[in-house]
């Protein structure tokens, strides 16, 4: 198992272990309004726990979440991460931008050399991305990735179709 995160890169962009510096820009955009198809917004605390819980999977699951940095200026960009936690029944890329860099294809960059990563280091046949009915960008994103729409998917625990739709990466699409 891989205690911390594997340095990944491109040309663009490097995801890197998450370090103190992440928790700031991430709870600023996990407190606004923005974060309403993310799970919030959520007070400090509670994104505490979420950071340490994604950083610790590297440890409990062999795989977690990235902290994004663009190479040119080694500005923090976001968060791209595989995680299963106990609710949910697969793991699930993910990703989380700031507001000022999206729009440039850093999140499909990223999301392709995250899943990239899982597949070279797991045996899994896929790997889902849950995001909330009516995040269009994000909906966008996965189809970008060749993820299709699985509605017969397990959905993680306590959630409904009205709460999260699921899409399906799989190997070798």
């Amino acid at each position: 198992m891989t205690p911390l995160a594997p340095t990944l890169k491109t040309d663009r962009l490097t995801l890197r272990a998450h370090v103190m510096s992440d928790f700031e820009p991430l709870y600023a955009l996990f407190a606004s309004d923005r974060a309403q198809y993310m799970g919030g917004p959520v007070a400090a605390k509670q994104m505490w726990y979420w950071i340490a819980a994604e950083v610790g999977s590297w440890q409990l699951k062999g795989f977690g979440s990235w902290g994004l940095e663009r190479n040119s200026d080694g500005a923090f960009m976001g968060q791209i991460g595989i995680n299963q936690p106990h609710h949910f029944p697969e793991p699930e890329l993910g990703w989380v931008l700031l507001e000022e860099f999206e729009g440039h294809g850093y999140a499909a960059e990223a999301a392709t050399l995250a899943r990239n990563w899982f597949w070279s280091n797991t045996n899994a046949e896929s790997v889902v991305s849950y995001i909330t009915p009516g995040n269009t960008r994000s909906e966008a994103l996965a189809a970008k990735l060749g993820a299709t729409h699985d509605p017969d998917a397990p959905l993680p625990t306590g959630e409904t179709s009205q709460d999260t739709a699921v899409f399906r990466h799989r190997r070798g699409a």
